[in-house]
């Protein structure tokens, strides 16, 4: 072998070793993985799974949107709540009747209750104070269990802007120690109600006369003196119920100020009062998550819990937001671990960037 050749074979070894190099520090400069579903998933409810191995997510969209991870990373659609041909269009026949010019159904909530899956929704055209409040159950979440089916249970409550002084939208339903339960629900015009409800049926007691459903004896839970307030979620700590909303303006860019506040009361129907003492009927509240450089328009939250023995066990916040750089992509679910300090006032960590499995509660970041 010549030297000419010598040379360029060590030529060619130290251009593949540097490129090699190089492609090793840009895999390893990538971001992390994180909870975040990579295409359109707002106003986001979440359950775990019975074995505690997955999350089952419902989104706002045609037919309600059924999204599932086994490591809250990774997430695939696995089916809709409300499929066709069986309801066309994505709605029950109901819905379809009662609000015409409906095409999708927004901002669901699930919860398990008398061995039940249950999923709240709501059924409205941007803008409208005609909404209304549906029902739907299932007995199994696992979409190969023979008793797979989603069944429609009809109209929960209703709003009607010659009738109402709340908009029918945004439900949420929590079950109190001693079985009793109640529902949330409201977006602009006064602010957010809540009433006591048939733990049996998961529908108010009774409703007003008249032809519409209005339920009997609703309270003012919540509202705000621009009255950009909506998406209640309630959920206990201790002797303390703490009711979670978003309020702001849902601008493109740096005008977007949507965000979440929280408030606490010792009652499940308030009065919920924030850190300053302030009651958020009045307007109070306390901001636990606002913009970031990376993160505009967070909010419409939802809450689940992992209960297994370890590291793992603690509290989530679910949420959705826009990329900042690129808020054309949606709104995007993303899920964050809940904190709560000496005082027992919550506040949100980062988003998740590990199987959920792996993380350490004791690590607060």
């Amino acid at each position: 072998m010549n030297r000419t050749s010598l040379i360029s074979i060590v030529r060619r070894f130290l251009l593949l070793s540097c490129l090699f190099l190089i492609a090793s520090i840009t895999l390893n400069a990538q971001p992390p993985k994180q909870a975040v579903v990579p295409f359109g998933s707002p106003d986001p409810t979440a359950i775990m799974s019975p074995d505690g191995k997955g999350l089952y997510v419902f989104t706002t969209g045609r037919g309600i949107p059924i999204l599932y991870s086994s490591n809250f990373l990774d997430w695939e659609r696995i089916d809709q709540i409300f499929d066709e041909p069986r309801f066309p269009n994505g709605l029950p026949d109901w819905a379809s009747q009662a609000i015409p010019r409906a095409r999708g159904i927004w901002a669901p909530d699930v919860v398990f209750h008398n061995n039940k899956y249950y999923v709240y929704y709501s059924v409205s055209t941007v803008g409208s104070q005609r909404s209304a409040i549906g029902l739907a159950s299932n007995k199994t979440l696992d979409t190969t269990n023979p008793d797979y089916l989603w069944e429609d249970e009809g109209m929960v409550l209703e709003s009607h802007p010659d009738y109402t002084d709340y908009n029918a939208i945004d439900p949420a339903m929590f079950i109190d120690n001693d079985g009793k339960a109640y529902l949330y629900w409201g977006s602009y015009w006064t602010g957010l109600k809540a009433v006591e409800i048939d733990s049996k049926t998961c529908k108010p007691f009774s409703y007003k006369t008249g032809e519409l459903k209005i339920p009997a004896g609703y309270v003012a839970v919540a509202a705000r003196p621009d009255n950009s307030i909506e998406a209640p979620f309630v959920i206990r700590r201790g002797n303390y119920y703490y009711l979670f909303s978003s309020f702001g303006t849902t601008l493109d860019g740096a005008a977007n100020t949507y965000r979440i506040a929280v408030g606490r009361s010792e009652n499940p129907l308030g009065p919920f009062i924030d850190k300053d003492g302030k009651s958020k009927v009045e307007g109070g509240g306390t901001v636990i998550l606002s913009n970031s450089e990376i993160w505009i328009g967070t909010g419409h939250n939802g809450f689940f819990r992992t209960t297994q023995e370890g590291k793992n066990q603690g509290d989530w916040i679910i949420l959705h937001a826009n990329d900042a750089k690129d808020p054309r992509r949606g709104r995007l679910m993303q899920i964050r671990p809940l904190y709560w300090d000496e005082s027992d006032w919550p506040f949100v960590g980062e988003i998740l960037d590990v199987p959920f499995k792996e993380f350490d509660f004791s690590v607060k970041k």
